[in-house]
């Protein structure tokens, strides 16, 4: 997964979603060591004390915990991951049921149609 960043919103918050991301996802596995800061600054091509203050940031939330002389490392809280994992996924769906609304759809007719796409799918 590569980092991709914006201009729009600061770049910190930008890295702390995609590090939440590469968690609830699988990439990053619950109790895994995450790579140095300097190496993680270094793949996303930022500063590091960037991508210190998003992993701060991660650590207040629990998704991240601090070994002092060992390094960072993911929660093993699994039920903590999959909070996560569904609070995105409801901000995912709050955006689309949104969006889909500025085009002019109601809420069952977005429901029908991904009942739609879904049946295609398959």
């Amino acid at each position: 997964m590569t980092w991709e960043l914006k201009a729009d919103r600061p770049i910190y918050l930008q890295l702390i979603e995609q590090i939440e991301l590469r968690i609830v996802s699988g990439m990053y596995n619950a109790g895994q060591k995450l790579p140095p800061v300097r190496d993680l600054a270094a793949q996303a091509a930022v500063n590091p004390n960037t991508m210190q203050k998003a992993l701060s940031e991660l650590e207040r939330s629990g998704l991240v915990y601090s070994q002092r002389t060992s390094g960072r490392f993911i929660t093993e809280d699994e039920g903590m991951i999959q909070q996560a994992k569904e609070s995105l996924a409801k901000e995912q769906i709050s955006a689309f049921f949104e969006k889909m609304q500025q085009l002019g759809f109601s809420r069952n007719e977005t429901l029908s149609l991904m009942q739609q796409a879904a049946k295609e799918e398959e």
